[in-house]
């Protein structure tokens, strides 16, 4: 099971994304788990080295070279999400699943 995390401000809406893409991936017979947190959690998360992409909510954008620097020294990948991606909507979540499988090689 490869494991994706959204970094997100309150960690909120990212959770109803986590959710719905994982959603997603179970009805497509991907075994890929999304989850969330907030963005106070996210150092400590990607040092864990537990997930294989971390995701960069758009509004938390601006803190993308930070968590960069920590995800290269554990040699994972990350990505921002377009705002595009990040709706709850059939769309959004298919936008997002697209980018997950893109960056994850799958």
């Amino acid at each position: 099971m490869k494991k994706a995390v959204i970094i997100c401000s309150a960690g909120m809406s990212s959770s109803l994304m986590a959710k719905k893409t994982t959603n997603f991936f179970n009805e497509k017979g991907f075994e890929i788990e999304v989850t969330a947190v907030n963005l106070s959690e996210g150092n400590k998360v990607i040092e864990s080295g537990e997930y294989e992409l971390y995701l960069i909510s758009p509004q938390t954008r601006m803190y993308f070279d930070d968590f960069a620097k920590v995800v290269a020294a554990v040699n994972k990948k990350i990505a921002i999400i377009p705002p595009q991606a990040y709706v709850p909507m059939p769309s959004g979540i298919t936008k997002l699943a697209d980018l997950i499988t893109h960056e994850l090689e799958v």
